[in-house]
């Protein structure tokens, strides 16, 4: 039994040594990572971002789903209400040092106002630097969805008109009418 040990042993080392041979002159596949971009797939999931409207404000309108369906509770945020009755997030903030880029944030988001954009380079020496405020998301574009606007699909009641009354809005269904 240590006679097969010894040459089983043996013969392992001489594979090793055999495939270090081999590779020694095989092309290097490393990447100049600065100069040379890295190839990434269209669907990768990176640095969460705030987008605004066409009309510059911003699409956020704290309605907390996206901190609800966060796995690792990375994502906090405080209402407020605007004068014309319309929400915003008072503070949003994403720890990214928590952060594990699932994408279920951009999924519940109903205004399309959180989005995952295909940037990698988030490392800092420092905790602290990778809690992100809504400054730092907050960008001055609409991201992917350029054309969409909640408020024109949400129904929201406006003085002195009714739901449904808007010329962009249907009139509301009235459900006891879809019942056989």
């Amino acid at each position: 039994m240590i006679l097969k040990e010894i040459i089983i042993g043996f013969l392992v080392q001489i594979r090793s040594i055999w495939m270090v041979f081999k590779n020694i002159f095989s092309k290097s596949e490393t990447k100049m990572y600065p100069e040379e971009k890295l190839y990434l797939s269209p669907r990768y999931r990176g640095r969460v971002i705030l987008t605004r409207n066409i009309n510059g404000e911003e699409r956020c309108v704290a309605c907390n789903l996206c901190a609800v369906a966060c796995p690792v509770d990375c994502i906090s945020l405080q209402k407020s209400e605007k004068k014309n009755g319309r929400w915003y997030p008072k503070f949003f903030r994403i720890n990214f040092s928590r952060c594990i880029f699932c994408g279920l944030c951009e999924e519940a988001c109903p205004t399309a106002a959180i989005q995952l954009m295909p940037d990698f380079e988030l490392s800092d020496f420092k905790r602290q630097n990778l809690v992100y405020e809504k400054e730092d998301l907050l960008i001055s574009g609409p991201g992917k969805y350029p054309d969409y606007d909640f408020y024109n699909f949400s129904g929201v009641v406006i003085k002195d008109k009714k739901v449904g009354e808007l010329s962009s809005e249907l009139k509301p269904v009235n459900v006891k009418d879809l019942l056989p």
